[in-house]
């Protein structure tokens, strides 16, 4: 169920919209983000032993449609997956509409995405949900995006996401999301235009991390 609209949102104040794809344990950074900004709400998608592609694709539509401004979206687990297919159908369903295909991108509504933990889709067995979506698309997102692995995923975990990323055209990050995560609302601020361009998009090192983690957390006021 989605966190209820704020009714004195401004209209053109984007929202973030916080997308699991696994119930959320209390202190989960995602909570936090929610509480923390009046234009932030989570969208639970249910299902989550057995998730439904198209079931999920169409809550997420639904909720993209009703927000009636510009979106980021924020996911988690295997939630990215459902908005590649956002991306997969909405493409098809707007090239469609016209004669030929449409040149740039078509997908207004959404600013931007933050995909974070994605399941290794080049190791379905792993992980018996991934079944449940088909083969992974890859074609570039029409917006722009970074994709997060942690600090401690397994190398050929890093190595698929690398290529995933490489795929979707988004920027890598490998960070620690435990915690309130501050360093993730950055990259969410990025997108948003209030945060100074090009200040995330290195692809960082363990060492980098630990050497910036402390200083993005007070900047975030974390």
């Amino acid at each position: 169920m989605a966190t209820p609209h704020n009714p004195h949102a401004e209209p053109s104040t984007p929202l973030v919209l916080l997308v699991p794809g696994r119930p959320l344990a209390p202190g989960h950074w995602m909570h936090r983000w929610a509480r923390m900004s009046e234009h932030s709400e989570v969208l639970e998608l249910g299902l989550w032993d057995e998730p439904h592609r198209n079931t999920w694709v169409n809550k997420l539509n639904l909720a993209i449609r009703r927000a009636d401004r510009p979106v980021v979206v924020v996911t988690d687990d295997i939630a990215a997956l459902a908005l590649a297919w956002w991306v997969e159908f909405e493409h098809v369903a707007a090239v469609g509409a016209v004669l030929g295909p449409m040149p740039g991108p078509v997908l207004g509504p959404v600013l931007g995405a933050v995909m974070v933990g994605v399941p290794n889709v080049d190791l379905p067995g792993a992980d018996p949900r991934l079944a449940r979506f088909g083969a992974c698309p890859r074609q570039p997102l029409p917006f722009p995006s970074f994709l997060v692995t942690d600090l401690g995923a397994e190398a050929a975990h890093q190595r698929a996401a690398a290529r995933l990323a490489q795929d979707w055209g988004a920027s890598p990050v490998s960070d620690d999301t435990r915690g309130g995560w501050a360093p993730g609302w950055l990259l969410v601020q990025e997108l948003l235009g209030t945060q100074p361009a090009g200040t995330l998009r290195p692809h960082w090192t363990r060492d980098e991390n630990l050497a910036v983690r402390e200083v993005l957390r007070q900047w975030a006021g974390f």
